[in-house]
């Protein structure tokens, strides 16, 4: 073993700990979420009240938007009006379908100069909108947290086709990623350590923030990504 293997091992050893405390964590902030989205039921149509940005949710696959409802009131009690895409559901459909259903909501209710405010698959389904529908106009930028923008080597060990979409090489995934003319009205928020995307989430020409702490969900609740939705819109 070299010397500096010797002197790194430590500083490895520790950095794995952090990451497995940011990992369980994680899971608790899910499992918290999950379980407030199950039992609240308030209508959404109470938030899009509001003279502020226009503000649309779109969560992350298998969340509805109860997920990001924390973040969606936050935005609302400063005078956004924070939309919510019902069609989405538990946001299982791919990726085009999905975004073919926000860009009816832009237009059945005439939404313009909107801010896209998105949790992981939901940044995808958000530049879809911006690169390839017509409704993308109406949008003015996206701010995404957790986006596997480059994909995940993890999509080809999962059981479902929903979760083998974000593979690199999927035909949707490598259509978003030649679009890069969208990604500088994008600003893509993620932690140092990711779970479920080993990539990171750096996305080429957006505005890149790292957050301090780690994870995949709990991020949606670090007091930075409020503020720069705030800053996106305001």
């Amino acid at each position: 073993m070299t010397r500096d293997a010797v002197t790194t091992l430590p500083q490895r050893v520790r950095v794995a700990a952090r990451d497995a405390g940011w990992w369980a964590q994680d899971y608790v902030y899910a499992v918290r979420a999950q379980a407030r989205a199950l039992r609240d039921r308030g209508a959404p149509d109470s938030l899009a009240a509001g003279r502020g940005t226009p503000i649309v949710l779109l969560p992350g696959i298998y969340e509805t938007w109860r997920f990001m409802e924390p973040l969606a009131r936050a935005l609302h009690d400063r005078g956004h009006p924070v939309h919510v895409v019902t069609e989405l559901g538990g946001n299982r459909r791919p990726i085009a379908e999905s975004a073919g259903r926000v860009a009816e909501l832009l237009i059945a209710r005439g939404l313009d100069d909107v801010l896209l405010v998105a949790h992981s698959k939901g940044g995808l389904i958000g530049k879809h909108v911006m690169a390839f529908s017509p409704a993308g106009t109406r949008v003015r930028g996206m701010v995404a947290v957790a986006t596997p923008f480059g994909g995940s080597r993890y999509s080809r060990l999962m059981p479902t086709p929903s979760l083998r979409a974000f593979a690199s090489g999927d035909a949707t995934m490598r259509a978003l990623a030649a679009s890069a003319d969208v990604n500088t009205r994008i600003v893509s928020i993620f932690g140092p350590f990711d779970p479920h995307i080993p990539e990171g989430s750096e996305l080429a020409g957006a505005r890149n923030i790292v957050l301090a702490r780690g994870g995949h969900f709990r991020v949606l609740g670090d007091p930075r990504v409020i503020a720069e939705v705030l800053r996106a819109a305001e």
